[in-house]
């Protein structure tokens, strides 16, 4: 099958039917979204489903009583998710496979208190010029929040499972007999030795400090290769109150570099309770500081008017908060021949991309249905999940492809460059260019670009024409 069918396969919206048992116990490791869609697809394939997460999962709900009762309108970030309180998007996508995972979610996150812009309240700068907003997908409505608001969500939805629940404990090891993982070990809370847990099949979801190649290395196989690209990125998030009327509601600024421009990247979007999250960012010596005078000053001079009228507007709900990622970075497992059969990673644990391009939470999802279609497919358990990793590598190379031929423009990123990267970055030239002046092309990289679509897309050769054909006509 072709990448571009691949990707079709695992982005599907309709909820799959054809399931049936084939464990007795299935061991989640992680408890943020990956791991939470890893049970969830999980629960329709096992008898019990167990999540071992650092965090109480239980505590870190949204009661339906306290939904029906009133709006939610402040939950804060879990402690093992350090990043949770800064701006997070869930992409096109993503907001599809939710709704196919857990039909109503969208009506339900809305009157929790998610929000849906108006019409014509979103604006979309890119080098100081306003452009077309991004493609919303097939989805009805837009859904925004906060990360710990959503994760809440979908925690609630995964826990009210009969067959799934939760252990609070950090991972330590896999157990390993005849070439397939049979079980995990892991320090229970409040406990000083490790216990061990069995079970049919293990998903690590633990984010980007996953261990499982440590744990790989100690059983006898190799460790799976890893890309790494230096981005360097700084960021910071501040809250603000939204008034109840307000012209723009969610406006996102990039600013590639080039003569007069330093490259940035901020965006503010209405979240749950009233409320604006807004970042900005930079990269390398580029470092925006916690203090409220640095942010607002940052927000005047350094973004478009939304920005400065938000920052000097509107009233503070919330300290500045600032994080730093040193890098992108991938771990190859489709590349590896021998690997121990009933494992698999999802999440993090596999890819972690730039932040600010918004691909974490869906891409996560993407992976959740391609253990879905792993486990449809009648797979021979007692062999590694080759399939699997073959459909994840499509949906990782979709974001990877996208966010880091933007990143490779950044004059301190030194690589590593993709083959052909001359070409494709003429060729990416190309079509930003047209994308300026031709609303069709706009809309197609739009939807590249949130995961709507496969990027090859962008390589058909009638779109190309059409791209060609923009650039000679200016």
């Amino acid at each position: 099958m072709s990448a571009a069918g691949r990707f079709a396969a695992v982005s599907a919206s309709e909820p799959p039917t054809d399931t049936k048992v084939l464990f007795r116990r299935a061991i989640v490791l992680g408890g943020s979204v990956a791991g939470l869609m890893a049970a969830r697809v999980l629960s329709d394939h096992a008898d019990e489903v167990l999540i071992i997460d650092r965090d109480d999962q239980a505590a870190c709900v949204i009661p339906d009583d306290r939904i029906a009762a009133d709006p939610v309108t402040a939950i804060g970030p879990r402690p093992g998710v350090p990043q949770g309180s800064q701006v997070h998007a869930l992409l096109p996508s993503g907001q599809i496979q939710l709704e196919r995972w857990f039909p109503g979610f969208t009506e339900e996150a809305l009157k929790a208190g998610a929000v849906n812009p108006p019409p014509g309240t979103n604006r979309f700068y890119m080098d100081g010029e306003l452009r077309d907003e991004p493609p919303s997908g097939p989805a009805a409505q837009a859904l925004i929040s906060s990360r710990p608001f959503l994760e809440a969500l979908i925690r609630s939805r995964v826990l009210g499972r009969a067959n799934v629940r939760t252990a609070k404990g950090r991972a330590e090891g896999l157990l390993l007999e005849g070439g397939a993982v049979t079980g995990v070990r892991f320090v229970a809370d409040g406990s000083a030795a490790p216990v061990e847990e069995r079970a049919d099949f293990v998903v690590d979801a633990t984010g980007r400090s996953s261990r499982l190649s440590d744990w790989l290395e100690a059983g006898g196989f190799v460790r799976p290769p890893m890309q790494r690209m230096a981005i360097k990125l700084n960021y910071a998030t501040a809250l603000f109150h939204r008034p109840e009327q307000a012209d723009v509601w969610t406006c996102i600024s990039v600013a590639n570099p080039g003569p007069g421009r330093t490259a940035r990247i901020g965006g503010f979007t209405p979240i749950e309770g009233g409320r604006w999250t807004v970042l900005v960012s930079g990269y390398a010596d580029d470092r925006p500081g916690r203090t409220a005078d640095e942010f607002r000053r940052r927000c005047v001079q350094d973004f478009p008017a939304e920005f400065g009228a938000v920052a000097t507007g509107a009233e503070p709900a919330g300290e500045v908060v600032t994080y730093h990622q040193a890098d992108s970075r991938r771990r190859d497992f489709h590349r590896l021949r021998r690997f121990p059969a009933r494992l698999v990673a999802a999440g993090d644990a596999v890819a972690s991309f730039n932040p600010v391009y918004g691909q974490g939470m869906t891409s996560a999802m993407l992976h959740a249905s391609c253990l879905s279609k792993y486990l449809r497919g009648d797979p021979r358990l007692d062999r590694p999940a080759h399939s699997y990793f073959a459909d994840v590598k499509v949906v990782v190379d979709a974001a990877w492809q996208i966010s880091t031929m933007a990143d490779l423009a950044l004059p301190h990123v030194d690589g590593p460059y993709p083959r052909g990267y001359r070409l494709l970055q003429w060729a990416s030239g190309l079509i930003f260019k047209a994308s300026m002046r031709d609303h069709t092309v706009s809309q197609r990289l739009g939807q590249v670009t949130t995961m709507l679509a496969h990027p090859s897309a962008l390589g058909s050769p009638g779109f190309l024409l059409r791209v060609l054909a923009r650039g000679a006509r200016a």
